[in-house]
């Protein structure tokens, strides 16, 4: 059977032991079948040389396969860069909840061999693109793979802005800021302020206010290919800042513009063929069992 990846590579987690044990673990697994393997720069030493020892950006060039060895956090930030590539992306879980790391660090064998041999599901899964505006010109902008965040640099400071929604007004709003989610971030940071859970083929964001100062304000959801504008009030007298996926913050001014919405970029996220979204909700959420 010929294969249906090449070249992989292996992207872990810094200064981590049990991330530096799977990842020699994975090499040594997949050389031995014949794999053409890369691990990322950061964690290449004692693994491979310098040879095969690659940066994110190489990896996503040269390889048809990434295994993210981590939790959550280092899926996600593997996968902003990882999604400008046409690159199948699978994680093995290293962190704690781990709702996009499926592989067990422990038995990854099987079902890795099973993922090589071309049995499993794929999916993709689309980013936000967040530009900040000031007096109309584009001074920063980036990506996030769950959700970006308006919110004041200090903690519990309110702060007031007007949302818009394909140039339509829809609320102003006095808060601590918004979270602008997508289905992947929906069990992330917005699922702890109390936002819906989407499942990831819906084509939709969630606004979920951050303790606003009224109780008719709820999340809404809203159709992905709309074009979501935050205008921060001339009032706010405090330094404010939109946060990606909470590794990438970009600093805002009161009276700049926000705009978010969906990214040409999509990460092509592949599972065990066994994978089931519920299931994973189930055991992450403590959901109840089946009762017969």
């Amino acid at each position: 059977m010929a294969q249906v990846f090449n070249n992989i590579g292996l992207i872990g987690k810094p200064n981590h032991q049990g991330a530096a044990i799977t990842l020699a673990k994975l090499h040594t697994f997949l050389t031995a079948l014949g794999y053409q393997v890369y691990v990322e720069s950061r964690v290449a030493e004692p693994i491979v040389s310098e040879e095969f020892s690659a940066s994110l950006v190489e990896i996503g060039r040269n390889c048809d396969l990434a295994i993210v060895v981590g939790g959550d956090g280092n899926m996600l930030g593997a996968a902003r860069v990882l999604a400008r590539f046409d690159i199948a992306v699978i994680g093995v879980n290293r962190g704690n909840l781990g709702f996009l790391t499926d592989l067990d660090p422990d038995n990854f064998e099987r079902e890795l061999e099973q993922v090589l041999a071309g049995k499993f599901s794929e999916e993709k899964r689309f980013l936000l693109e967040v530009e900040i505006y000031r007096h109309e010109k584009l001074k920063s902008s980036n990506t996030a793979v769950n959700e970006a965040v308006l919110h004041a640099n200090k903690v519990a400071h309110m702060i007031e802005f007007e949302a818009f929604i394909d140039r339509e007004f829809v609320f102003s709003q006095k808060s601590d800021g918004l979270i602008v989610s997508t289905p992947t971030g929906s069990t992330a940071y917005s699922l702890s302020g109390g936002g819906p859970i989407l499942n990831p083929k819906l084509n939709a964001i969630s606004l979920v206010p951050m303790f606003p100062h009224t109780l008719t304000s709820r999340p809404l959801v809203v159709d992905a290919n709309s074009e979501v504008k935050l205008v921060l009030s001339p009032a706010n007298d405090v330094d404010l800042q939109v946060s990606c996926d909470s590794h990438v913050v970009l600093a805002v001014l009161a009276g700049d513009e926000i705009v978010i919405k969906r990214s040409e970029q999509q990460l092509r996220l592949v599972h065990p063929s066994k994978y089931s979204y519920y299931n994973v909700l189930r055991q992450k959420l403590n959901w109840g069992s089946r009762l017969y």
